[in-house]
């Protein structure tokens, strides 16, 4: 099909009253099971690369940012390239040279007033730049090691009168919402706050984003779609798949040293946990 714009992806699901998803890629493997698992479903898909993914691979974006732009030309079916939780403003600024079409600008740990100044800035030279800009406000737990936040935290949820405020006071094109998830969750018990995802969605223009959907159980994930959250971002899952599919050929065969006789099962393992997710929502 073809390399499309994020904004289009998300634009399309929100008319039709679906979800799209975004899955985290870390290695070529990633970015060709998502890839994948998306013709296999026969939906569009979200490659994304975050800051700790750029970070892992020595903080060189291009290098990862043109083999998952490879893959995504030669898909079957419609797909994005997306820069995850982007806090370097160095970052961000490279995303248009390197195929994005989008970014998360992720300033969600500043006091209220900084995260606006910041995510203002960010919106600013996105828009320049024809980039479609993502941001958080509240806070989902999770990241980086950090604990889940109990469910009544300062911060914990994302609160819709400010939701409303800090999406005029900054221009982004979409907002991610804390109401329950966490990321790194590798249970699916995840509670969401349905009243609350209403709330917002009645309260602000602007597209939904739900970050650690993985931790996040199928009905869940289907209710919270319903109730006007469009763009679903999924990592943990694939990594857990693809680690049990890895640890169970190593066992297997102790003796084995070929990457591509385990990684060929985790990249298979991957593809259909994505084509599970894209099915559902």
């Amino acid at each position: 099909m073809a390399l499309v714009p994020t904004g289009k992806l998300v634009a399309d699901a929100a008319a039709r009253g679906t979800g799209v998803a975004a899955f985290n890629v870390i290695t070529l493997e990633h970015a060709e099971a998502i890839t994948a698992g998306a013709t296999a479903a026969g939906r569009p898909v979200i490659l994304q690369i975050s800051e700790n993914a750029v970070k892992f691979h020595g903080g060189r974006l291009g290098p990862i940012a043109a083999a998952a732009r490879a893959v995504a030309e030669e898909a079957e079916v419609d797909v994005a390239l997306h820069l995850d939780h982007v806090e370097s403003v160095e970052l961000l600024r490279q995303a248009p040279r390197h195929g994005f079409s989008s970014v998360m600008f992720d300033a969600s740990t500043l006091p209220y007033a900084d995260n606006v100044a910041a995510t203002r800035a960010a919106a600013e030279f996105a828009h320049e730049h024809g980039l479609w800009l993502e941001s958080e406000l509240g806070t989902v737990g999770g990241k980086d090691g950090a604990s889940p936040l109990g469910a009544h935290a300062p911060g914990a949820r994302t609160d819709p009168a400010e939701a409303v405020d800090y999406v005029g006071a900054t221009g982004v094109d979409a907002l991610a919402v804390a109401v329950g998830s966490s990321h790194a969750m590798t249970s699916r018990d995840a509670a969401l706050d349905h009243d609350l995802i209403a709330a917002l969605r009645a309260a602000v223009a602007v597209p939904l984003v739900l970050h650690g959907s993985s931790g996040v159980g199928d009905d869940e994930l289907r209710r919270a779609v319903s109730g006007g959250l469009v763009k679903v971002n999924i990592g943990t899952a694939l990594n857990i798949a693809a680690t049990g599919a890895i640890r169970e050929v190593l066992s297997a065969d102790p003796k084995l040293v070929d990457p591509r006789r385990y990684l060929a099962p985790a990249r298979t393992a991957m593809a259909a946990t994505v084509r599970h997710f894209l099915t559902l929502l």
